[in-house]
């Protein structure tokens, strides 16, 4: 009976390590140059670890609706597949000339066969041959701790393990690469807000 209680008591005092462990939550606003909240950024979380913890998601969909991509911006972690419905009455060039992924599906309607695997992280922007104000972006990231910023800028990261991380935030109005902050966090029990700062938004489209 000791034993038993023992054990129950082992595994109950591993369970709340783990769940210690792994319950933290990192705050971060976003805005920009005069302080004014920028919502659908993306904030994400990169280390070595955040890497190996990752997996594929389920796939996803990006619908063509009104002569529009719909969602406009897309997260998916590297190895997701996303498929492309064509839900228009006309027929859809879709294509990526993005060296993170490059694919084209010639005009067609409906669903094609085979989903695209977005195999390496990065930014992929779509277009449409026939419809040039038709503009989306994937974002495939090598990590599965991340969140876009709501209407007040504000995204909160749950479930991170405790380590060092590097904190990052895109949005589709940086103007290159180089502009996408690159902030080292560690990552603990307490962890304090984090404000991040996007001063080079230019609106493309």
């Amino acid at each position: 009976m000791s034993l038993k209680l023992s054990s129950s008591w082992l595994l109950g005092l591993l369970y709340c390590y783990s769940t210690t462990l792994y319950a933290n939550t990192v705050t971060v606003s976003v805005v920009d140059g005069d302080g004014k909240p920028v919502s659908a950024a993306v904030v994400f979380l990169e280390s070595t670890a955040a890497s190996a913890a990752l997996q594929a998601a389920a796939p996803v969909k990006i619908v063509q609706r009104d002569k529009s991509f719909i969602p406009e911006i897309t997260i998916v972690p590297r190895g997701t597949a996303v498929s492309f419905p064509n839900e228009d009455t006309v027929r859809h060039h879709v294509y990526s000339f993005s060296p993170v992924k490059q694919f084209e599906i010639k005009l067609y309607v409906g669903t094609p066969t085979e989903p695209v695997v977005f195999e390496q992280s990065g930014v992929a922007v779509l277009g449409c041959n026939i419809h040039d104000e038709m503009i989306a972006w994937v974002v495939v990231l090598d990590t599965p701790y991340y969140a876009s910023s709501d209407a007040a800028g504000m995204v909160n990261l749950s479930n991170i393990p405790e380590g060092d991380y590097t904190l990052r935030v895109w949005h589709k109005d940086l103007l290159s690469e180089t502009d996408i902050p690159s902030i080292a966090l560690s990552v603990t029990a307490t962890n304090s807000p984090q404000r991040v700062i996007l001063p080079q938004l230019v609106p493309m489209f």
